[in-house]
């Protein structure tokens, strides 16, 4: 069974768009120590919706970890784990719609947008899925 995480992207620097025109990434970049751990929790197969910060605030697509955990290349201290899309969500749902989402009001980086990546629920991954579209 795979697990579901959503991983936040600055789309100033790499987003969606990028994702989609390489048709597979490296997730890098990821520093902070609570991302850190969840990323090395992530397997192949796992599904992980792409939210993308200021100034869209918005979830925007679908992605798929397609190789588990390894050493930075950069960083030997840091993981990193390769993605490739799957789809763009239908209609972005942003921010502000997740607040106010019964299910969605309680993922974890809505209220800690801070942390780069985090596990989203089975309940929540439907919800976002029906929205999106």
């Amino acid at each position: 069974m795979s697990a579901y995480w959503a991983f936040l992207a600055d789309p100033a620097s790499y987003g969606w768009d990028d994702l989609v025109r390489e048709t597979r990434a490296v997730w890098d970049g990821v520093r902070n120590a609570a991302a850190q751990r969840n990323m090395q929790r992530c397997e192949k197969g796992d599904e992980v919706l792409i939210y993308h910060t200021a100034p869209d605030k918005a979830a925007i697509g679908i992605a798929r970890v397609v190789r588990t955990a390894y050493p930075d290349p950069n960083n030997d201290k840091l993981v990193v784990v390769d993605i490739e899309p799957v789809r763009p969500l239908e209609r972005p749902i942003p921010l502000a719609e997740m607040k106010a989402d019964d299910v969605l009001k309680d993922m974890s980086f809505v209220r800690m947008p801070r942390v780069a990546v985090q596990p989203i629920t089975a309940q929540q991954w439907k919800r976002i899925l029906k929205l999106g579209g």
